[in-house]
This record gives structure tokens, sequence and C-alpha cells, in this order.
């Protein structure tokens, strides 16, 4: 073992001494016969039919000149063997750096006579088989790493990784070499499954079938339509099972191409249209949710706190972690701008963005900086004090054109609807309603149904139960929705026709229009909530599908992007 590495370390110190006396533009590599053996091992390692004439430089370009090492060839049409040289010519072939010197093979190719009168060829050509192709212009090694620089990044970005690679190929020789690939072969599977995906959003699609078991593609059609699906199942006979969604085209295609083949619908698309029709039943119902909304938690949102000797109307000061935050924020801010600190040297201070301190700065009141106020600036922020004085003074019996009317006689013009937006955001009115409790919205409430009971929080069962309590519909929504969670969970989808007439008697909206589209669809939702197959393998090379075409920037075409999605 101790000698192989000596010998080891000595063929790298002669490739290296060797690269090294290539400094001048061009020049020849001082080459003896005795250094055959050592540039046929390093460069032809496992071919023994070349030998190695001549080693060259030029502009940083190792050329190796070589030829056939047997004395004659094989005709591959009648396998005569014959020695007669008709003449020759030769091969450039690139190949794999050497050293970070980029390799030519200068291959003499000679041209033999088959003497056999029998055969119909007149001469042909000694082949190399383990080191090019015919009519090749790369050595075989360098070609499979330019397949897989092609599979792996495509044209454009392969190009550039093969140019600091020092190998040289463009985009459209990676793609050459990907479309040339072949097809990778396999057996019908037994469980298949079969999705679709854009090759342009809104415009094109295209439909991949996996193995339902081992979850790889295995082939891609062109278009989501029927006819497709049954023609590859027709060519492809011996499928058991076909997981697909519930789109009515997938489910035409099966039934002509594999009649006897037993459709699943999956579990994912089936609760997603039951999300979606909860949607429907809750947005049918948000009056329920105003109704529900518990009362305003003055101990959680804030403080009553006011000035009685200025005539202000009280306000609610919001409490809590955050509020003292930003309230410790905006006393420092402003305490540095008032010893003269600019924007950006307080933020410098700070550690902080400027933008955010600019934030602080601008907010009159840290109460404006947690309830959102808007602090962008007005030209009738200068009269804000006298306007707030004016409506104390009439304890908000002041209207909007009494204030416009005022301020005309001050000397200022301003527009009624201006006034009246600014007003309404930067005034306070003793009268003012008290904001009412926001319910929940029509997505919380879908999610509160829709998610397991385990997965809610204390705070969320309770409102949970306050909007089934205000709502008898939405009640049986839940119920509808727990039922059918409980079946798809203990696989018992010999119950859906009892929960299908259950949900079209309540009569709700979106329960029943869903409901009645699982009747269209009956055989494979009951088989999807009842075996194990599901569509989950699919979705998941429909992922790999989308981030290949985005790869590619979408502007691959169709064989293109099925050859990409196969052999990746």
């Amino acid at each position: 073992m101790r000698r192989a590495a000596e010998q080891w370390l000595l063929t790298l110190h002669q490739v290296g001494a060797g690269l090294r006396t290539l400094e001048r533009p061009s020049v020849t590599v001082p080459f003896m016969q005795s250094d055959a053996p050592f540039w046929k091992a390093l460069v032809f390692d496992g071919i023994d039919e070349v030998d190695v004439e001549q080693v060259a430089t030029a502009f940083g370009t190792v050329e190796i000149v070589a030829r056939g090492s047997k004395a004659g060839a094989a005709c591959p049409d009648c396998g005569h063997y014959s020695e007669r040289v008709h003449g020759s010519y030769q091969r450039r072939l690139r190949d794999l750096p050497l050293g970070e010197r980029s390799v030519v093979i200068l291959l003499k190719v000679r041209c033999f006579v088959c003497d056999a009168r029998a055969c119909p060829r007149r001469t042909f050509v000694e082949r190399f088989a383990r080191l090019t192709c015919p009519y090749a212009r790369f050595t075989t090694r360098l070609d499979r790493v330019l397949v897989r620089i092609g599979l792996a990044l495509a044209g454009r970005a392969g190009a550039r990784l093969a140019a600091q690679l020092g190998l040289g190929a463009g985009r459209m020789t990676l793609l050459r070499r990907v479309m040339a690939l072949p097809d990778p072969q396999f057996s019908t599977p037994r469980v298949l499954g079969v999705d679709d995906f854009a090759t342009r959003r809104g415009h094109s699609y295209a439909t991949v079938i996996t193995d339902g078991e081992r979850h790889n593609p295995i082939d891609v059609l062109p278009g989501r339509e029927a006819a497709p699906l049954a023609a590859w199942l027709r060519a492809h006979p011996g499928v058991e099972v076909i997981c697909r969604d519930r789109a009515g085209a997938y489910a035409e295609g099966a039934a002509l191409g594999a009649p006897d083949a037993l459709q699943v619908a999956d579990r994912f698309h089936i609760l997603q249209n039951l999300g979606q029709a909860v949607e429907k039943c809750v947005a049918a119902h948000r009056d329920c949710l105003r109704t529900a909304a518990p009362p305003p938690d003055r101990a959680a949102t804030g403080t009553l706190t006011g000035d009685s000797e200025a005539g202000l109307p009280f306000t609610v000061v919001p409490t809590g972690r955050r509020a003292e935050r930003i309230r410790a924020h905006h006393a420092l801010v402003h305490g540095l701008l008032s010893e003269g600190m600019g924007l950006r040297a307080i933020a410098r201070h700070l550690g902080w963005g400027r933008h955010t301190v600019q934030r602080y700065a601008r907010a009159a009141r840290w109460q404006d900086m947690v309830t959102g106020r808007r602090t962008r600036s007005s030209r009738l922020d200068v009269h804000q004090p006298y306007l707030q004085r004016r409506i104390a003074e009439t304890s908000g019996t002041i209207t909007i054109r009494e204030l416009r009317e005022e301020l005309a006689g001050r000397g200022d013009q301003v527009p009624y609807s201006s006034l009246r937006d600014w007003a309404r955001s930067r005034l306070e009115w003793p009268d003012a309603p008290a904001p009412a409790a926001a319910g929940p919205s029509v997505r919380t409430v879908v999610g509160w149904i829709t998610r397991h009971p385990d997965t809610l929080t204390e705070e969320e069962t309770t409102q949970l139960k306050a909007v089934l309590d205000a709502c008898p519909e939405l009640d049986q929504t839940h119920e509808l929705v727990r039922d059918f969670a409980q079946m798809l969970a203990r696989r018992t989808g010999a119950d859906l026709p009892d929960w299908i007439s259950s949900a079209r008697a309540t009569r709700l909206p979106g329960i029943t229009g869903f409901a009645h589209g699982l009747t269209t669809d009956l055989e494979a939702v009951i088989a999807g909530l009842t075996v194990h197959w599901s569509s989950g393998g699919t979705e998941g090379a429909v992922n790999r599908v989308k981030k290949i075409k985005r790869q590619l920037y979408g502007r691959a075409g169709f064989e293109l992007l099925r050859k990409m999605i196969l052999l990746q």
C-alpha cells in the first residue's frame, strides 16, 4: 500500500512538472517513447486500443496525438478482419480537463478495405468503442459529464457551470445531449397516479403519470383531456388501481382505458372540496358571527384616561407588553430629538432602521403607533389644536361644515371632503359611539370547524362554542364535518351514502352542493375513504415538475420538459 501511494505521488509530480513546462503560448512537451505508457495510463486508462504518439500544448490546451494500436479491424457488416489500409484521417475529440487545462485528443483513424467478396461494404473505418462514438466530437466520459450537467441544470445554467469547469459546452450542446437520451424503460405498474400541471398557467396543461408504489414519473402526456389518458391505458394493460383527483376528464379517461381498474379519489382533494363548501356555508351566515362576538374586555384592550380640565374626551389607552415597549421607544426617540439629534444619528445610536425612527418621530402620541393610525403629514395639522378645542367647547355638536366656515374666516379655504376625511382620522368626538366588538372572520371560523378539536386552543374552543350556540345552521355544519372526518380517519367509506343523505336533508348552502357532487363520483370517493392508496406521491412528483419547469425558465417545449421530468 505504501508503494502504491509513492507511485501515485510520483505520477502527480510528473504531471505537474510536465504542465509547468508549458509556459509559452505554443510549446511541444518533451516526449520520449518511454513516456508513452505514462500518458496512456493517465489519459487512456482502461483503453487498450489507443497508443500515444505525441503530447503538445497550444494556448493553454493540451493536445494528445494518438492512433489505433491494432494492426487491423473487423468489418462491421460481415465481421471479416482486414489489415489492408485504404487511407486515414484525423478526428479532433475534446476530453475532460487535465490540471485545469483543456484536453484535445487528435486521433488518427484508419480506413480499411474489406476483402470479403460477399460483403456489400467496400471500405470501413476502425472504431474506438470505449473512447468515443462515430461522428462524435467528445469522448464518451466527457459526454457523460455533459449529460449529467444538462439534466441537473439544463441549458443556460449548465453552460455557465461547464465554462467554470473548463468543459466549454454551450447550452444547445447540453440540450441536444439531453434530448438524445432514450426514455427510461418501465413495466406497467399495478397502481397508477394521475394528475395535471400547468406548462403555461391559464393556457396549456399536461398530465403526469406516476407509479403509485414507487412515486416516480413514468410518462408525461400533452393536455389534460380524457382521450390521451385512455389511449395510454389501452397501450399499457395491467393497471389495477388508478389514483386521481376529482376531475371529470380523468374519470372518463380511466373508465375508457381501463374499465376494470379501481378508481380512487384522492382524500386531500375531497377534504379541500369540503373546506370550500364549509366556507360558503359560513359566509352565508356571517351575520351570526357578529352577534356571537364577545363584549370588549376593557382590562385586555386598555384603560380609560383623559384630561377633564382641558375638556378633551376620554380615550382608550392600550396596555400590555407591546404597548409598554412602544411607549418606551416613543419616549426614547422624542427625548433624543429634543436633545438636537437627527434621525440618522438616532438610528445609528440605537441600531435601528432610519424608517423605524422616522415613524416614531412622526407620531405625536405613542398610542398612534399601537392603533395603527396614519402619521402622514397634512396641511390641516396646523389647525388640529384649534379644531379639537372647538369640538370640546361645543361638546361635539359642531359640524364639519361649521368647522370649514370657521377655517375660511381664519383665511384657509379647505374643501369639505378633505376636511371631513382628515377630521375622521385626526379629531376625537365626545359623542362618538364605542366601537363594536368585531366578530371572528369567515376564514377563522372555517379553520375552527375543519381543524381537529385537539389542535384548538382553549380560547378558540370557547369562541367556536359561542358561534355554534348563536347559529344552529353552523352547529349542523360542524356536526357534519366531524362525522365526515371520523369516516375518513376510520376508513369507513361504506357509511358515505348515509352521510350524503343527512347532508342533503339539511339544505345548508355549500354543504348540499358538496354532497350532490359526491354522488356524481360516488364509487371513487367511497374507494378513497376506504383503501390506503392516495395521490400523495403524485402530488410530490408535481412539485418536482414545477421545480424543473422553473429551472427551464418556463420556455422549454413539451418534448424537452418531458425528457427532463422522466430522466431526473
